[in-house]
């Protein structure tokens, strides 16, 4: 497999809003004329009755016409863990196949959007966490986290656990999302100002509520949410041979 350039978008904890995210800079990038893919390794709690899975979500933001069982090779019906949710479908995961099952995106786009499921410390196979997998594929991490209170801690903790692995971190993303009720937050004025002098980071915007699905919505929120350049500058660096 050929080394993937990309970025690895995590969060502080599951239904922060990574998919919303990782649309949304997909299709800012290939607004910008980057030929960007998304890929989501592994997901769960996916079953009819769920509605859209996160892979079918961020083919429609970022505007691809991708099948959702290519962007996410391995999907399971039960809401738990991958490790676990694939335990109770017989399923193995290595992190060497779940590197493999995205080579037919990495040889088709020039830049991946990788999603991951949950937050660095989820249980991805038998032996590794999704950092672990973060530090196996060697692209930097982008951090999405909620916007109220209670981020600082779960983002400085996301950042400590990344750098333990020596991973590359781009920035932090904070996102209101659909499960993220920050309205009358005090704390929200102040988060991305701590989290920059605590955690050594750039916070790269605070994104808004806005529908997943909807691909120039997400482009026109992503320009002015977003300060895109830490991302174009990540990449760049992995054409010239660095992280």
């Amino acid at each position: 497999m050929r080394r993937i350039r990309g970025i690895f978008v995590t969060g502080t904890d599951t239904g922060v809003g990574k998919t919303t995210v990782t649309a949304a800079l997909t299709a800012a990038l290939r607004a910008e004329g980057i030929n960007a893919g998304v890929w989501k390794p592994v997901q769960s709690g996916v079953s009819p009755e769920s509605g859209l899975s996160d892979a079918a979500r961020l083919l429609l933001g970022a505007g691809l016409a991708d099948r959702p069982e290519t962007v996410a090779p391995f999907s399971f019906r039960a809401p738990l863990a991958p490790f676990l949710a694939a335990s109770q479908e017989g399923v193995t995961l290595t992190m060497e196949a779940l590197a493999a099952a995205g080579e037919p995106l990495n040889s088709r786009y020039d830049a991946l959007l990788v999603e991951g499921a949950g937050g660095v410390a989820v249980p991805l196979t038998e032996e590794a966490l999704v950092s672990d997998f973060i530090a196996f594929l060697g692209i930097p991490a982008l951090i999405v986290a909620r916007s109220g209170l209670g981020t600082i801690n779960h983002t400085l903790l996301t950042i400590e656990m990344l750098r333990k692995r020596s991973i590359p971190i781009t920035g932090v993303m904070l996102n209101d999302g659909p499960v993220n009720h920050s309205s009358g937050d005090p704390s929200v004025a102040a988060n991305a100002a701590l989290i920059e002098r605590y955690g050594d980071v750039k916070v790269l915007g605070h994104f808004p509520r806005v529908p997943v699905e909807n691909n120039e919505t997400l482009r026109l929120t992503a320009r002015d949410a977003i300060d895109l350049l830490p991302v174009r500058l990540a990449l760049e660096s992995q054409e010239m041979g660095g992280n």
